[in-house]
């Protein structure tokens, strides 16, 4: 069975860090391109990175993370990472891993809630 269990979303103030990890199961990560999405209450789903599959994967990002995100993975624990750096108010959304194709609810896992509050 394909899964993917997202972590280490959490409340954290304005300027602050987190790293979220997505756990995969039934399927080999590195075989697969990689998508970070998030949604805010109210608002619609959005791409946030991508790392593309094989052994030197190139990596993409949404221009609002404007260098503050870092998308990685550890082929040998099967892990999706997302850095996340100077948060601000406006990053506060679930967070998802997912696969192609990331709009599909079945493409994700059931996310990790990051919040940025002072």
């Amino acid at each position: 069975e394909v899964q993917l269990v997202e972590s280490g979303g959490g409340l954290v103030q304005p300027g602050g860090s987190l790293r979220l990890s997505c756990a995969a199961s039934g399927f080999t990560l590195s075989s697969f391109h990689m998508n970070w999405v998030r949604q805010a209450p109210g608002k619609e789903l959005k791409f946030v990175a991508r790392i593309s599959s094989g052994p030197d994967p190139a990596t993409y990002y949404s221009t609002f993370t404007k260098g503050r995100f870092t998308i990685s993975r550890d082929d040998a624990l099967n892990t999706l990472y997302l850095q996340l750096e100077n948060l601000k108010t406006e990053d506060s959304a679930m967070y998802y891993c997912a696969k192609d194709p990331w709009r599909e609810l079945r493409s994700r896992g059931q996310g990790t809630q990051v919040t940025v509050s002072s």
